[in-house]
């Protein structure tokens, strides 16, 4: 069999659609939902596998502007909606899409490729590498209080709904996004996102809630959650489920914070998607009675090595030749010398013999990249190799972040 991959036509989209959502169990999303996807999706950069008339196999990306260390927004494509039909694995489709797909991505332009992995094994093949971590927490409230800075009494807070005060929050989450490298600059039309509420996904859950945080009529952070209202025995035993949470300053987020954990007739906290280096952990009285797991979040690659690492800083002064290697897209293949700084950088592919400091392939190169992987770890696991001594120490230094990147951004 060979089936014909092309660029998806205005009225393939609910084919393509349904082949994705099959790959992913089979249910079928609310209405809202679907017409939200549909609408972000940019048909350009989306690719559809046909076999005769059938959809078996999806691709797409999104446009994306990223954060990266020094506060820079990157171009970045979020690559998205990958399935291939249980009928036709092992042909080598999915290979044959991300070959397709990292080529448009580099007549495009586009540096980098991001995504989220339903399964991580998946992509390291295509050099994506892991490069922020998301944590999860579940705090019993019953047991846990906030000790929080000075200030937090002076923010006042009130409910809103959530449709209403869109632009509002949107303003807090703009204002954020430079001082996190891995966030997302939000593009329009995806300010419905936050909001989406379902009523078939809620699982007993409360329609989405909204508080804002406020200082001198000025909103200063937000918070979306709902309660799903529970009871046993013991008493009322709800549950608060944390959408988002932003701030502009530590009173307010620690406000927002104390607010959720101290709702009536509820007993936990849950927030799915936390940074590993959240203030949270440093206003709560107990930390093992937040229920704290940590997973892989943003996945990056370089598309384009020398213009990717370009784009960033970096901590300190550094001055590497790098010895890449990239089997999947050879013109990222071989020595490239870095030189940055706080201030900018310049990445040129070395010709004239120079040795190698380090040797490292793309996929490490991507987990490394904003800041929140260290190159020493990934030596560690023998994944970096340091060919000139003191070499990883000055590259790690260099490309270390002092805030952990994070990925609330959801695609």
């Amino acid at each position: 069999m060979t089936a014909e991959l092309r660029e998806l036509g205005q009225s393939d989209w609910d084919r393509w659609y349904g082949t994705l959502e099959r790959a992913f169990g089979g249910l079928h999303e609310a209405p809202e939902e679907r017409e939200l996807w549909d609408a972000l999706t940019e048909r350009d950069r989306s690719l559809g596998l046909w076999d005769g008339e059938e959809c078996v196999g999806t691709a797409g990306a999104f446009s994306f502007r990223m954060t990266v260390p020094g506060g820079a927004l990157v171009d970045a494509a979020g690559v998205t909606m990958v399935s291939v039909s249980a009928t036709h694995r092992r042909r080598g489709l999915l290979t044959s899409m991300m070959r397709r797909q990292l080529d448009d991505l580099r007549e495009r332009g586009d540096a980098l490729a991001v995504l989220t992995a339903s399964e991580p094994a998946i992509y390291g093949r295509f050099g994506y590498g892991v490069a922020t971590w998301s944590l999860r927490a579940s705090i019993d409230t019953t047991r846990v209080r906030l000790t929080v800075p000075a200030g937090t009494d002076e923010v006042r807070l009130r409910y809103a709904v959530p449709a209403e005060v869109t632009e509002a929050c949107e303003a807090v989450y703009a204002r954020v996004v430079p001082g996190r490298p891995g966030m997302l600059a939000r593009q329009p039309g995806w300010e419905r996102l936050p909001v989406l509420d379902p009523e078939r996904d809620r699982d007993g859950a409360s329609p989405l809630q909204c508080v804002l945080a406020e200082r001198a009529g000025e909103v200063i952070g937000y918070a979306y959650f709902a309660v799903k209202p529970d009871w046993d025995a013991r008493g009322p035993q709800g549950v608060v489920r944390v959408r988002a949470v932003e701030a502009l300053d530590p009173a307010a987020y620690a406000a927002l914070w104390r607010f959720l954990c101290d709702i009536d007739l509820t007993s936990r906290v849950e927030a799915p998607n936390r940074p590993v280096d959240d203030p949270l952990l440093h206003l709560v009285s107990d930390v093992r009675r937040c229920g704290l797991v940590t997973r892989d979040s943003l996945h990056v690659r370089p598309v384009e090595v020398g213009a990717a690492l370009e784009a960033r800083a970096y901590r300190a002064p550094v001055d590497v030749v790098l010895d890449v290697a990239d089997a999947f897209c050879p013109w990222n293949e071989g020595r490239w010398r870095l030189t940055g700084d706080p201030k900018g950088a310049s990445c040129k592919r070395v010709d004239d013999g120079a040795p190698a400091d380090l040797a490292l392939s793309v996929r490490e190169l991507g987990s490394a990249y904003l800041g929140g992987v260290s190159l020493a770890e990934l030596a560690r696991a023998g994944r970096v190799r340091e060919l000139r001594p003191g070499a990883l120490a000055e590259a790690d230094l260099a490309f270390g972040s002092g805030v952990a990147p994070w990925l609330p951004h959801p695609f």
